[in-house]
């Protein structure tokens, strides 16, 4: 008989260790089947501890996603701008399920949230780390009346959003770095992936990509190629719930895309520069191989990076970024 991975994690607990002999009478199997479980979940990331003659327990409380809780926390006009929220257990991306989605047919806002990711991805194909319950993995898919040509600065909308929802659950100290990253203490906290589908002058569609660090265990730090950090290194008390996390990144996406399709990018602009961690800054741009230094300047109303180079000031409108050390 196999384990449903849920039900496993739901009979462990984070006060105090639970046997193997006690897992495999409550669930019905071997204590070898509970062990060979216990290892699966162990490498998608889920927080479970061995502990010397106990048994097993976890790291931390694992609070599983739930679209019912979800929804409770939307608003009733919220609830009804967004018809759909799908949750897997373990997926390859959630952008490319949207993707998948969009390619059906479908055409309303729908959101997609996995507890696992295999394939998850970050910028520039990047692989983006999404451990069992310590990462919210969420896309949102949303239709624009208007072509990609009209959707410059798109991602910089997006971040704006999630430091607004990140400040809702009491998450400050987090700012943006150009063009799709939102660091806090000078280390990634969210990367943001849109992908764009449809037509260049006609209706077309974003699948809207967020992954946001909520707890990173120390091999999950290890394996990331820059400096990071999490929500929990950033409450100031409990750890806000995950599900109301998802909620207020839903109602803050779209509030700010629907005053994005009415005003463009410009009406962000302050707001971005609020929140730019570049500004003033010495940066290193790399764009089709080459490397060039600049001090940034700020961005424009199209969302491109304003770069100072000697006299000159120059527009960016797609470039890996880093801080140049000083």
């Amino acid at each position: 008989m196999r384990i449903d991975h849920r039900q496993l994690l739901a009979a462990l607990a984070d006060t105090h260790a639970v046997s193997g002999a006690a897992l495999a009478a409550k669930l019905g199997v071997s204590r070898t089947a509970v062990w060979k479980q216990i290892e699966a979940l162990r490498e998608l990331g889920a927080p479970i501890e061995a502990v010397a003659g106990s048994g097993y327990r976890l790291g931390w409380a694992f609070e599983a996603l739930d679209a019912a809780r979800i929804r409770a926390a939307l608003d009733a006009p919220m609830r009804a701008r967004i018809p759909a929220i799908d949750l897997h257990w373990q997926i390859d991306s959630t952008n490319s399920e949207l993707q998948r989605v969009a390619a059906a047919g479908a055409s309303a806002a729908r959101i997609c949230l996995a507890e696992a990711q295999t394939g998850g991805r970050g910028r520039r194909g990047r692989r983006w780390r999404s451990p069992l319950g310590g990462n919210l993995a969420f896309s949102l898919l949303w239709p624009f009346a208007q072509g990609m040509s009209a959707l410059a600065g798109l991602s910089l909308v997006v971040g704006v959003a999630v430091t607004q929802a990140l400040a809702d659950c009491e998450i400050v100290e987090v700012g943006l770095k150009w063009p799709n990253d939102v660091l806090a203490r000078d280390r990634k906290l969210a990367g943001i992936l849109v992908e764009l589908g449809g037509e260049f002058l006609g209706p077309c569609h974003a699948v809207i990509g967020i992954g946001l660090n909520l707890r990173l265990g120390a091999d999950d730090q290890a394996a990331i190629d820059q400096p990071a950090i999490d929500v929990a290194s950033l409450a100031t008390g409990s750890l806000p719930s995950r599900n109301v996390l998802a909620a207020r990144l839903a109602s803050r996406l779209v509030a700010a895309l629907d005053r994005f399709t009415a005003e463009g990018f410009g009406a962000f602009r302050d707001e971005y520069a609020r929140r730019d961690l570049l500004a003033g800054r010495a940066i290193r741009i790399v764009s089709g191989g080459t490397e060039q230094d600049g001090i940034a300047m700020g961005i424009d109303d199209r969302g491109a990076l304003l770069v100072r180079r000697g006299k000159a000031l120059t527009q960016i409108d797609s470039a890996e970024v880093s801080i140049r050390a000083a």
